[in-house]
């Protein structure tokens, strides 16, 4: 293993996850195993353009495996996407005397390490983190399992107070492009329908769903909606329309929003973060860059950058199935 880079720096980009301070935490140690230095770097690229640099030890990452959020602060910068403003950053890594970075996001914070490297040839390995679980090149991106988590653990709540009142909830969840939230927590939470970008379930069929469930002897009915559902303009727009066509449902609509980013990780996601940060910078002492670290069939592997940005994640056809048939 080559030992020629003496100095790393991390940043978190773009919107946090948890699994990210276990991601930090295990590129920190990674680099002190290896006897090399880390730098954290606070705020993103902001703090690149700023020079907001904060020498790591392996003690000042104590305790942090389990905390959600970022310790390095996490914003998105204008000024980075500019040529002025790339150039500041690059004079700061080299005033640092840093030689390689760690970028832990999503595809805009991978876009952005690319745009970085073709101008400076700065060694660039990234991490995803993003609870969407939309970067290809990875079955699972930091914070996905314990998003999850927190989903299930939610709509269990809701259902007792569905069943208490006969009423009808549209819980809505994350994922603007993406269903993978929806369908996976839908399926594990036992709900009568799952609307996801993917799928065009339609008005007419949704509205046959919810009556055959009624027919069942169902009293109360959970149907989980991604964000990024194409069937109404919002979520409160298919309320209304149910409300409109099955007067005999009370319906209520949940925005689960911005709490399903927080909290602390899972133990798969701390194991996850802790494997991806050692496979990180393993790849850069390799002389590796432009590379995403990912998991897939539970081995890390490495993605080209441009590949985990410009390729897409695809829906699980069996557990759509599964889905489907759930919910007989």
């Amino acid at each position: 293993m080559s030992k020629n880079i003496k100095r790393i720096g991390v940043l978190t980009s773009g919107g946090d996850s948890p699994g990210m301070n276990a991601a930090i935490r295990s590129v920190v140690r990674t680099c002190a195993y290896h006897e090399i230095e880390c730098i954290g770097i606070y705020r993103g690229f902001e703090g690149l353009i700023e020079g907001d640099f904060k020498p790591l030890s392996a003690r000042s990452v104590n305790h942090i495996i389990n905390k959600g959020g970022t310790m390095l602060k996490s914003a998105r910068s204008k000024e980075f996407r500019t040529d002025a403003g790339q150039q500041k950053a690059h004079e700061n890594l080299v005033k640092a005397g840093i030689e390689a970075l760690v970028i832990i996001g999503g595809d805009g914070s991978f876009t952005g390490g690319l745009v970085f490297n073709k101008a400076f040839d700065f060694p660039i390995i990234g991490i995803p983190g993003t609870i969407d679980n939309d970067i290809f090149g990875t079955n699972f991106t930091l914070g996905f399992d314990t998003a999850l988590n927190t989903v299930v653990e939610v709509i269990d709540k809701i259902r007792d107070t569905a069943s208490s009142h006969k009423r009808l909830f549209f819980v809505e969840v994350m994922g603007r492009d993406v269903g993978h939230i929806a369908l996976n927590a839908g399926v594990g939470a036992g709900a009568e329908e799952i609307l996801i970008p993917e799928e065009d379930l339609g008005l007419d069929r949704l509205l046959e769903s919810l009556r055959r469930s009624k027919k069942s002897g169902k009293s109360s009915s959970i149907v989980v909606v991604a964000e990024g559902d194409k069937i109404g303009k919002n979520v409160f727009e298919l309320k209304d329309y149910v409300e409109e066509n099955m007067e005999e449902y009370e319906v209520r609509v949940s925005v689960l929003g911005h709490m399903q980013r927080g909290g602390s990780p899972s133990c798969f996601d701390r194991v996850l973060a802790s494997r991806m940060g050692v496979k990180a910078v393993e790849t850069l002492l390799e002389g590796k860059t432009n590379f995403m670290v990912g998991i897939l069939d539970n081995k890390m592997a490495l993605t080209p950058l441009e590949k985990a940005v410009k390729g897409k994640t695809e829906i699980n056809k069996e557990l759509l199935r599964v889905s489907d048939i759930m919910t007989t």
